[in-house]
């Protein structure tokens, strides 16, 4: 099946590639809005799905690129595992080679590690039909240049993923959230505080003037850090982390009502809460910030702030996006990015665009 299923889309790649027609690659259709505009024929990978190897003992789990997200979580659920860095699901149907692809990572990812870092192999057809292997299925160190790491969170324009070997991490024996009172400055202070010292921290999130943070471990472990931090206690602790994650939280769900453009700031933890003309929802210990803009946002304001402190800002939602969803990279990275992407796909075929329209 597997070997059938590659066969199509190198056959499909290399038809593409033979008359440089764009192709579009699909798993779930999960994240199609994230990033610049879609274009080409439909490449549809859903089909190359299934676990191909999983043994709970050694914490790797080996499956296609078209494998649910939600079936993959289930399985590893009932052995006691888990994906540590809690893939976003924006909606049901959503693909490992879709997560890998995009990157992106939930509220653990400050505790556990982000998506790239818990890869540790892929399988790929490039952009002239090669099947190409990198990495593997054990946890070693990588000599030389890290292939599998860099397919992650590329967006597919350097190659379709068809399977993805993870380190797995034991599900926590138990679970805790407590809710603070406080600033949005308080709140950071706090956090990077709370980080800083041999706390079970496993995500925070500020909205509105109240900070929720999960704590995450041992009975014993957890105990102590609810004792010693305060503040009150979360009954539904799941909802709420399934809530940030999936971007089902009322701030999520109302910049979506108002069709607000949302922005996702990556900046240095420490970095002080600034105005920057809409609502914010602060995740990962002050290092994400969400801001869901209004007309009187200065978008290049929020950039520049993004930028003073050692981050990047992305247009991560809108209804209308332009021609520059992502933060503009410096002209050396820029010519990285181009020769990697002559290399892997020199037909330009592979989400022509989806990543920048220079390249």
């Amino acid at each position: 099946m597997a070997d059938l299923d590659i066969a199509g889309v190198q056959e499909a790649i290399r038809r593409a590639a033979a008359v440089r027609s764009p192709l579009r690659i699909v798993g779930g259709a999960t994240k199609d809005f994230y990033g610049e505009k879609l274009v080409g024929d439909v490449l549809d990978v859903r089909e190359l799905a299934g676990i191909v190897d999983y043994e709970p003992t050694e914490l790797v789990i080996t499956a296609r690129a078209g494998t649910p997200i939600d079936e993959i979580e289930s399985a590893m659920g009932a052995s006691g595992q888990m994906l540590a860095f809690e893939p976003p699901r924006f909606a049901p149907g959503g693909t490992l080679g879709g997560a890998i692809a995009s990157g992106l990572s939930g509220p653990r990812r400050p505790y556990a590690g982000a998506a790239r870092d818990l890869v540790l192999g892929v399988k790929i057809v490039d952009g002239t039909g090669r099947a190409l292997s990198f990495g593997g299925r054990v946890m070693k160190n990588v000599a030389g240049f890290d292939v599998s790491r860099l397919m992650t969170g590329a967006m597919g324009t350097l190659g379709v993923i068809t399977e993805v070997s993870l380190k797995c991490l034991p599900l926590p024996r138990t679970e805790a959230t407590r809710l603070f009172a406080m600033s949005a400055d308080e709140s950071i202070r706090r956090v990077n505080e709370w980080g800083g010292q041999p706390l079970p921290l496993s995500a925070t999130c500020f909205h509105q003037g109240q900070l929720a943070v999960r704590l995450s471990g041992a009975p014993s472990a957890v105990a102590a850090a609810c004792a010693k931090m305060g503040g009150t206690a979360v009954e539904d602790t799941e909802g709420l982390w399934t809530s940030v994650r999936d971007q089902t939280h009322a701030f999520f769900a109302g910049a979506a009502a108002a069709r607000a453009p949302l922005w996702r700031l990556s900046v240095g933890s420490t970095a002080p809460y600034t105005d920057l003309g809409g609502e914010q929802l602060i995740e990962w210990g002050g290092a994400l910030r969400w801001l869901a803009s209004t007309p009187r946002t200065d978008l290049a304001r929020v950039r520049a702030w993004a930028s003073s402190h050692g981050g990047h800002a992305t247009l991560f939602r809108a209804a209308d996006k332009p021609s520059d969803v992502f933060h503009p990279l410096p002209p050396t990275l820029a010519e990285l990015h181009r020769r990697l992407k002559a290399t892997f796909d020199p037909n330009g075929i592979l989400n022509r665009n989806r990543m920048s329209t220079a390249f």
